[in-house]
């Protein structure tokens, strides 16, 4: 009897990332056992893929019927900048995976390559919607509530205009919507003050429009402090892609630096430790939700298909996140559900 494939197939880019098939390919394998609906393509050197599919764990073998391959080129130059990709790049794992996706042969594209190769090439061979003038990157920050706040953009646009930032704020309002179930999610402009004197120009020219602005969709809180991304009284926290990343790498950076910190200062002598020991299933926890790894995966919110970029730092369980991540919005078909 042929057992039938699930519908819902992702492209994988293999080869991109820090550590290529080593974290892809094992990190495929673990979003693929939580989602049985789903199935999975990797497009790589073959040669590298077989071996990394040979060290599977046991209880991941029930996954391999969902799993196929094509060879494909390897991971792209890191240092060509976006435009000379765009003219002489060589064809790579991400342009195989674009590919696929531009040719309807999968839903969904996962890779770990630099954020500049995946927005330019995303934006020429997938295409942006309607309306859109520029794709944003949008990932999950932890609160002290049970809600995440959506950070948009990071990284993929460094000169944005008014109308821009308010264009994020409908994608990353109908983002939270879809994915998160909130009704009216929260959308606040982050800025370097509450008072509308305050920030750039572009800023406050993108308060004012969303302030005039039908918004049945989502509840406009105006300006949000840094401070204020981590309260869980935000759903949405607009910027460009420069604040947006400089803001996202120093919580991580922060987070590393709390568990490291903890951990040294409960082996400073007998007393700390025996407290230490007695604190390590709450302490695990916290750690656990300060955990970077938790919220990898970034979507290219604005593109006609499903482009999740991974922290090239990720190994396979940060990656299995971004694959996992890629899955759900594909399901919901989240990209032509983003504008009104």
């Amino acid at each position: 009897m042929i057992r039938a494939m699930p519908p819902l197939r992702i492209a994988i880019d293999a080869m991109g990332g820090d550590y290529g098939p080593r974290a892809t390919v094992p990190g495929t394998a673990l979003a693929l056992a939580q989602r049985p609906d789903a199935s999975a393509t990797l497009y790589g050197k073959r040669h590298l893929i077989d071996v990394e599919l040979s060290r599977l764990p046991s209880t991941l073998h029930h996954v391999r019927d969902r799993i196929d391959f094509i060879e494909a080129g390897d991971r792209l130059p890191v240092d060509m900048t976006p435009s000379r990709l765009l003219r002489d790049a060589p064809s790579g794992s991400l342009h195989a995976c674009l590919a696929a996706l531009r040719a309807d042969e999968a839903q969904a594209c996962v890779s770990a390559e630099h954020t500049g190769a995946i927005m330019a090439l995303a934006r020429r061979d997938v295409g942006m919607l309607a309306n859109v003038a520029r794709p944003a990157i949008s990932a999950a920050i932890p609160t002290i509530s049970q809600r995440p706040c959506y950070m948009l953009d990071l990284g993929a646009n460094v000169d944005v205009r008014a109308e821009h930032l308010v264009d994020f704020a409908f994608m990353g309002a109908a983002m939270v919507r879809l994915v998160d179930s909130i009704q009216l999610p929260r959308v606040g402009l982050l800025n370097v003050g509450t008072e509308s004197s305050k920030g750039e120009r572009r800023v406050r020219e993108a308060d004012a429009l969303l302030r005039a602005h039908e918004r049945s969709h989502f509840e406009y809180v105006g300006y949000v402090e840094g401070d204020a991304l981590f309260t869980g009284n935000t759903d949405v926290a607009v910027c460009d892609g420069m604040v947006g990343n400089v803001a996202l790498k120093s919580s991580e950076g922060l987070a590393r630096m709390l568990g490291t910190r903890l951990s040294g200062e409960f082996q400073t002598g007998w007393y700390a430790r025996l407290v230490g020991w007695l604190a390590t299933p709450v302490l695990r926890r916290f750690m656990q939700e300060l955990n970077p790894v938790r919220y990898n995966g970034a979507s290219f919110l604005g593109l006609k298909a499903t482009v999740v970029k991974s922290h090239g730092s990720a190994q396979a369980e940060g990656f299995a996140y971004a694959v996992r991540r890629a899955v759900d919005e594909a399901t919901m078909k989240l990209p032509e559900r983003l504008m009104p």
